[in-house]
């Protein structure tokens, strides 16, 4: 995804340092403070997408990871949340974050064989906002496979992905009068199947997503100048969440985005929902939303069969 950022040496932190403070001078038109980014539940506020195709570069003025201070107890905002998410002595505030998210992939992986639910995303593609988009999908985690059959817009459109029988193709059948043509075979990050979509089939699901916050978590401890927050005060499809919410106030080549909103259901113990803002192009300037997505009507670990994966099966493709 993105090349690791070069560790700055001891040397160069004070220069840094000072640079951030001279440059924020002039560079805070996306980042006055607290009292400039919205609130939930109406987020308006930015953030940037987890995943792109170019790595991005080192910005010099970035203030490396500070040593926290410590923190005995649950921070707050997470009353009610079954999540350890207190940080320990002298480590990065995302790093409790990390390590839910680790400890999450190796739950998925341990006892996750299936799933099933509806899927609504809305996504910024080629500089327009796509959506919201709703399929209802089922996912199977290994070999990692995945049925879409679309709800609204383009009822009737069907996508089957299947890494076991073939990992760079999807078997698709269009809506409205592109389903008289029938199935037909696409390359998955070809330009038919990418046709509206901002990341290919194989980048679904709930453990591909945990993956990708993984791997941007990585980096972003590498340096300060972000903030994380809590509160279990919002639902997703009527069931407790915790949401955390991650904030790089200054734009930076380093970061991948401003805000970032995740909220782990408490007894499925996965992430349900995904928020994220781009900054702002210019000072006041509103954001736009990047990228959310929603998992509803979940059922884990369902009567799922190698037959609901099989493009030859009689039963997908056949009707609108």
């Amino acid at each position: 995804m993105s090349r690791v950022p070069t560790p700055m040496t001891h040397s160069l932190q004070l220069t840094a340092t000072l640079a951030t403070a001279a440059l924020g001078l002039v560079l805070n038109w996306g980042a006055s403070g607290a009292s400039a980014q919205p609130v939930a539940p109406g987020v308006t506020r930015p953030v940037y997408r987890v995943a792109e195709s170019t790595p991005p570069k080192v910005d010099t003025a970035v203030t490396p990871a500070a040593t926290a201070q410590p923190v005995a107890a649950q921070p707050p905002g997470l009353e009610g949340s079954p999540f350890d998410l207190r940080q320990r002595p002298g480590e990065h505030p995302l790093m409790p974050c990390l390590r839910l998210a680790k400890q999450g992939l190796a739950e998925m992986n341990a006892g996750l064989r299936c799933y099933s639910g509806t899927l609504t995303k809305t996504e910024l593609i080629d500089g327009q906002v796509v959506g919201p988009q709703a399929m209802n999908i089922r996912v199977q985690q290994k070999p990692f496979a995945v049925h879409m059959k679309f709800v609204n817009p383009f009822p009737g459109r069907e996508v089957l992905y299947n890494s076991g029988l073939n990992k760079t193709k999807l078997t698709a059948r269009g809506d409205g009068w592109k389903w008289r043509m029938g199935k037909m075979e696409l390359d998955v990050n070809g330009a038919m199947a990418m046709n509206g979509q901002r990341y290919p089939i194989t980048m679904t699901g709930l453990y591909n997503l945990t993956a990708e916050l993984v791997k941007v978590a990585e980096q972003d401890v590498k340096y300060g100048e972000c903030t994380v927050s809590y509160s279990t005060q919002y639902k997703v499809d009527g069931r407790p969440t915790t949401m955390i919410e991650t904030v790089h106030p200054t734009p930076r080549r380093n970061f991948r985005y401003n805000i970032a909103r995740i909220y782990i259901d408490h007894g499925y113990r996965v992430p349900t929902k995904y928020s994220a803002w781009t900054w702002p192009k210019r000072q006041g300037g509103q954001p736009l939303l990047e990228e959310e997505y929603t998992y509803t009507n979940l059922k884990l670990n369902p009567a799922l069969t190698a037959a609901d994966f099989d493009p030859s099966n009689p039963a997908l493709f056949s009707k609108k």
